[in-house]
């Protein structure tokens, strides 16, 4: 039953502790995640990082010059940069890969390789710049270009990490095509990290030297976005990673650390990229406790020094400084250009794959929202009395959920509930930046939601809306930030308040546990297709406001409504473009009823794409004989509520009037 006020939680802000206890959750769980990894393995993290496409063969191109090369390594994405050859046969052979920020000819590891009378093949990475980050013709950003592709490629199972290691691989291809030489990788800061991961994927690479990037990975959400792996910390920190290259040999060069305070600066122009995000050099106790870990592979302190370490054989013979390329700048483009479109290809092909895929909800929930444990805690229910109208009560609610993570939101019940009745409830969703209070305070008419709530109950639904924890700007999307690292996300936060929620309402006298339905605006409409799909308990769920295309919507490179072009990073997941898109996501919801809200105002997306993807969903409910269950209303209106065919799909599916 609902008991009376508590004082002790009632003054402060649940939105805010709500948020904060997710974070403690996850530092938590970061902390403990070393002592849970299960046995490295070099195919979990070449998929990890997306390096599974086929590569292609053929003889790399080299300029009349002798120095300028490209190499084919997946369709219509060449590798480029330095060749550095000795006269006569090579002792060794090296990919060596500079910084984001670096050119191959700076290179002064390249020429030391070189200088041992190894061939040196020095490619270059994408950078940093935001030069090309952006849709020209509506709005440019201020994201590095490695969080430009980082973004799209995400959405496809890629990332520009997994892009740049298979640039390696083909070059190791060719390699191991041409002699018999040994063959090794040195990279330094972003180049350290390529070799590092090329050298654990594949064991054909004799050895490595990696500079400026090895040491405790536990703040990698601290780190740039494009750095962003999923699960990687759940199952590797460094030391994994170098256990996966032993007994081979790495060298590790406790120095050369780019310094990265963040994306490049806002501008009036140019705005959008995820605002945190920095390297710094780890202390040289953190780098060598992490070797420690890995076994103790050297830790030197330049890579002079490593050099020496791995090629002792020869004393070697200076190599000249390269001068710059002719055109840096159009070859550093066209590498931007080749990754963009072979991701957008990749998302062109992801129908084909969501087809092949026919995801269930274990798949949803395991590899793209990421599953937690079910709630560890009895809901433990705290209640007070904040409405008192003439047809309902309304009460503040809070469920313990897991330890740090907790749930909350605000029930109203209508006043004329009969002894022994159970009724229908909605559970109404707000939206981003939201709270329970824009939509079931009955002295508030927020324009986006015109008191849907509140209306609800005064027709005779029991109605809970709850507090979900996309609040608080940046603060509740760094949970993303830490949470993606641990295969995990927002969502699967959402999931198990949901679970706790609807578990607590059951228990109420006056509930019907067979008819509870969800009705979201805007991120709750987001919540609508990722939510009641996945949990039994819902018995309809109607989307509002939020509904469309949503592969288009996160990684189209032409079109205004493309998240690629705003700040909201949160919106990336894992694989998705593969695995589901939102007719697919609706789908999990039949036989039970589904339903979409759209306002041909709605700058969200186009009536066209809504439309689209919405017709997928349609023609499947009529094949099951069930074409009543799914429909769509439009309206005349903006990103809003309308609240009348939604109603009436209430009305009809929670059979309210009885």
């Amino acid at each position: 039953m609902l008991t009376a006020a508590i004082p002790v939680w009632a003054q402060a802000d649940l939105a805010t502790r709500m948020v904060e206890g997710i974070h403690a959750y996850l530092d938590r769980a970061t902390a403990e995640a070393a002592a849970k990894r299960p046995q490295p393995s070099r195919e979990r993290l070449r998929r990890m990082i997306g390096a599974v496409d086929a590569r292609v063969s053929g003889a790399p191109e080299i300029s009349s010059n002798g120095r300028s090369v490209r190499w084919k390594v997946l369709d219509g994405v060449w590798g480029e940069g330095l060749l550095l050859a000795p006269r006569g046969v090579p002792a060794c052979r090296a990919v060596v890969l500079p910084d984001a920020d670096a050119q191959p000819e700076q290179s002064q590891l390249a020429r030391l390789v070189a200088a041992r009378g190894c061939q040196v093949l020095a490619p270059v990475l994408i950078d940093r710049r935001d030069t090309w980050s952006g849709i020209p013709q509506f709005r440019m950003t201020n994201q590095p270009h490695r969080e430009w592709i980082w973004r799209m490629a995400y959405q496809a199972g890629r990332t520009v990490i997994g892009y740049e290691v298979q640039k390696v691989l083909a070059a190791v291809d060719w390699f191991r095509r041409d002699g018999k030489q040994p063959v090794f990788v040195a990279g330094e800061g972003e180049g350290g990290l390529i070799a590092f991961y090329s050298a654990a994927i594949d064991t054909r690479i004799d050895a490595a030297i990696v500079a400026g990037y090895f040491g405790p990975r536990d703040n990698l959400w601290r780190e740039p976005i494009y750095r962003d792996v999923w699960g990687l910390v759940r199952e590797f920190g460094d030391a994994e990673i170098a256990s996966l290259i032993a007994p081979r040999k790495l060298v590790v060069v406790a120095s050369g650390y780019p310094e990265v305070a963040g994306p490049p600066p806002e501008t009036k122009e140019r705005r959008g990229a995820c605002p945190n995000g920095r390297l710094a050099a780890p202390t040289l106790d953190e780098v060598r406790g992490e070797a420690r870990r890995a076994g103790n592979p050297p830790v030197v302190s330049s890579v002079m020094e490593a050099v020496a370490l791995l090629l002792p054989s020869r004393s070697g013979t200076p190599v000249p400084a390269v001068p710059a390329h002719a055109d840096a700048t159009a070859r550093q483009r066209r590498q931007f250009d080749e990754l963009v479109e072979f991701t957008q290809k990749l998302l062109r092909q992801s129908p084909a794959r969501r087809a092949e895929a026919r995801a269930t909800r274990d798949t949803v929930w395991n590899e793209v929202i990421g599953r937690l444990p079910d709630p560890s805690l009895p809901p433990n229910p705290r209640t007070r009395l904040i409405y008192d109208e003439p047809k309902f009560r309304g009460y503040e609610v809070t469920l313990d959920v897991w330890p740090e993570v907790f749930a909350s939101g605000i029930l109203l019940v209508p006043k004329n509930v009969k002894p022994g009745e159970r009724r229908p409830v909605v559970v109404c969703q707000h939206g981003l930046e939201g709270r329970p209070q824009d939509l079931a305070d009955p002295r508030v008419d927020h324009p986006a939601y015109h008191r849907y709530a509140v209306r609800l109950a005064e027709e005779g639904f029991i109605v809970y809306a709850p507090q979900n924890p996309y609040i608080g700007q940046d603060r509740f999307r760094l949970i993303l930030r830490k949470a993606r690292p641990l295969k995990l996300s927002l969502f699967s936060f959402i999931l198990g308040q949901h679970q706790q929620t609807l578990a607590w309402l059951k228990t109420l006298p006056y509930v019907d546990a067979a008819r509870i339905g969800f009705y979201g605006l805007s991120y709750g409409g987001k919540t609508a297709v990722r939510v009641p799909p996945l949990l039994d308990g819902y018995a309809l769920s109607i989307c509002s406001a939020d509904f469309n295309e949503w592969v288009w919507k996160t990684t189209s490179v032409d079109a205004r409504y493309s998240y690629l072009i705003t700040q909201e990073y949160d919106m990336y997941e894992w694989d998705f473009a593969n695995v589901v898109n939102y007719a697919e996501l609706a789908i999990l919801m039949a036989p039970r009823p589904f339903m979409v809200e759209r306002g041909h105002d709605d700058g969200v997306a186009p009536d066209e794409w809504v439309a689209y993807e919405f017709a997928r969903v349609r023609r499947f409910y009529d094949k099951l004989g069930l074409p009543d269950r799914a429909t769509i209303e439009f309206f005349n209106g903006p990103h809003t509520i309308h609240g009348i065919g939604t109603f009436e799909f209430l009305r009809r599916h929670l059979r309210w009037p009885n």
